[in-house]
């Protein structure tokens, strides 16, 4: 019940137990293509370059912006927490020059600050994270887009946190390119990337193609810098992922499958009913949390539906309350790090722990936990208070 990773869902865990095949074999290509399409529907999307990177989610934030800046480039990154850092740091490996547009841990970034930081920077690229699972904190990214689409700049929009558990609807962001994970809402493992990218994204990302020692085909010359990952360049992915099969490296079949058997629990479930399921779990959280005498960090107005920030209360030991939850009742909470090291608990409702039951043995077992630790929590009012909102 932490921020992520979190269980998987058993359809995926025997998806993933399924032989091996070839990655040109065509079964298996006819799988690649399923998940393109799938990954349309979870993103919202009719790109057509949308598709998984082999890797953890930082894997897809890697290539994203390895395959977009180039030394000199200026990016405006939107920094309210430990993963907008995350962005700049890559930003800074590829030897771009990054603006920060920082906000306070826990509250949104002024659009207007966005706006006039992209208008006196005029940047290739901004870079933002859409749910801060750090801060519990989700951006609003639609506005950023309007802003990216004035101004003639790319959107890059990390949404590891929230894919297939709050809407991220990259069209009507007017997003660029949009990474995300398998391993928290989406109810899968870690180790697959799933990424959609715009025709104006691609544009400029194949412009970076070099013909070098035969390998791509002539006529394909760009006029960009190459890139210095080769495992990262997307431009050779999407080779790869498109009807050419152009070989980069040898795909990860049972992460495919993992990916491909997420999407398709999310589409059976409908991403409506879906992003409800995991709102209504994360507001029966917070009324449980909140009924036990404890603090909801952050602005509740645009807290993430999946994650709870929980303040820690003076005179409790906070690794021993986290450490008793895993021990005594065999659930893990996420401890947290930053300026919020020691300072609060981070609670997930995601995938299939965004459900009731998941949520009152939660509240029970920390009502407990905390009692032994001398907090005064009233007895059974963090359930009551969860059903309440269940009905």
């Amino acid at each position: 019940m932490g921020p992520g990773p979190i269980n998987v869902h058993p359809r995926v865990l025997r998806a993933m137990s399924v032989q091996l095949l070839g990655q040109f074999d065509p079964e298996f290509t006819g799988y690649m293509n399923e998940v393109m399409a799938l990954y349309r529907g979870v993103f919202q999307t009719t790109n057509q370059w949308t598709f998984v990177v082999d890797g953890t989610s930082r894997a897809g934030i890697e290539a994203a912006l390895v395959s977009t800046l180039q030394p000199g480039d200026d990016v405006v990154v939107v920094n309210a927490g430990r993963f907008g850092l995350l962005l700049a740091e890559i930003a800074e490996r590829c030897d771009a020059k990054v603006t920060f547009v920082e906000g306070e841990w826990g509250q949104v970034v002024d659009p207007q600050a966005v706006e006039d930081a992209v208008a006196r920077v005029k940047p290739r690229l901004v870079a933002c994270v859409h749910g801060d699972t750090s801060t519990t904190i989700a951006q609003p990214i639609e506005a950023i887009g309007e802003i990216c689409q004035r101004h003639g700049a790319l959107l890059y929009v990390d949404a590891t946190a929230t894919l297939g558990g709050m809407s991220v609807p990259v069209d009507a962001w007017k997003a660029d390119i949009v990474t995300a994970g398998l391993q928290k809402c989406m109810g899968g493992p870690s180790g697959s990337a799933p990424i959609t990218i715009s025709d104006k994204a691609a544009e400029h990302i194949f412009s970076r193609r070099h013909v070098e020692k035969g390998l791509a085909a002539p006529g394909t010359a760009g006029n960009g810098r190459r890139i210095a990952s080769n495992y990262f360049d997307l431009a050779m992915i999407m080779d790869y992922w498109s009807d050419k099969r152009l070989n980069h490296h040898t795909e990860a079949a049972s992460m495919l499958f993992a990916a491909r058997e997420c999407a398709r629990i999310v589409l059976e479930e409908g991403l409506e009913a879906r992003f409800a399921r995991h709102a209504l779990a994360g507001a029966a959280m917070t009324a449980g949390i909140e009924a036990l005498g404890l603090t909801v960090y952050g602005d509740q107005a645009h807290k993430m539906t999946n994650v709870t920030g929980v303040i820690a209360p003076a005179g409790v030991d906070y690794d021993r309350v986290k450490a008793r939850m895993r021990t005594e009742f065999e659930i893990e909470i996420g401890a947290a790090f930053g300026p919020l090291a020691g300072k609060i608990w981070r609670i997930g409702t995601m995938g299939v722990n965004a459900r009731k039951h998941a949520v009152l043995q939660t509240l029970a077992a920390l009502e407990a936990v905390l009692r032994w630790e001398g907090f005064a929590a009233p007895a059974g009012a963090g359930v009551d208070a969860a059903l309440g909102v269940f009905g």
